[in-house]
């Protein structure tokens, strides 16, 4: 019963963390997204920020890959303007963790799994 109690507890929305969407896109390489704050009433919110955040897809050998990132903007127009940063920025990270990843991988590949020596091995 406690166990049901604490996964209802963690679907609770935020009340004071609320934020209408607004999209725009080209239709072509990318959209950003206008996060506008909110109250619980749906009023809007003046005391925050607006936040921008960006996403596009980048194909790959499986497929388009989606990247995302917030955008520093006070407005639509700015953010526009810094989209092609912000999304290199995400993309450049994704390619930080992909070489780590691979690192990892290759770190295990590497490690013998005990101490006795299999011959062939």
């Amino acid at each position: 019963m406690a166990d049901e109690q604490q996964n209802m507890e963690e679907f609770n929305i935020d009340r004071s963390n609320l934020y209408i969407e607004e999209s725009f896109t080209d239709l072509k390489i990318g959209t950003v997204k206008r996060l506008t704050p909110v109250k619980a009433d749906g009023s809007e919110d003046k005391s925050r920020k607006p936040v921008f955040v960006g996403h596009t897809s980048i194909m790959t050998p499986n497929g388009p890959l989606p990247i995302q990132n917030v955008i520093g903007a006070k407005e639509l127009a700015q953010a526009i303007k810094k989209f092609p940063e912000a999304m290199q920025e995400a993309m450049d990270r994704l390619i930080e963790e992909v070489k780590k990843y691979q690192e990892q991988e290759q770190s295990q590949i590497q490690k013998p799994d005990s101490n006795i020596i299999i011959p062939g091995r």
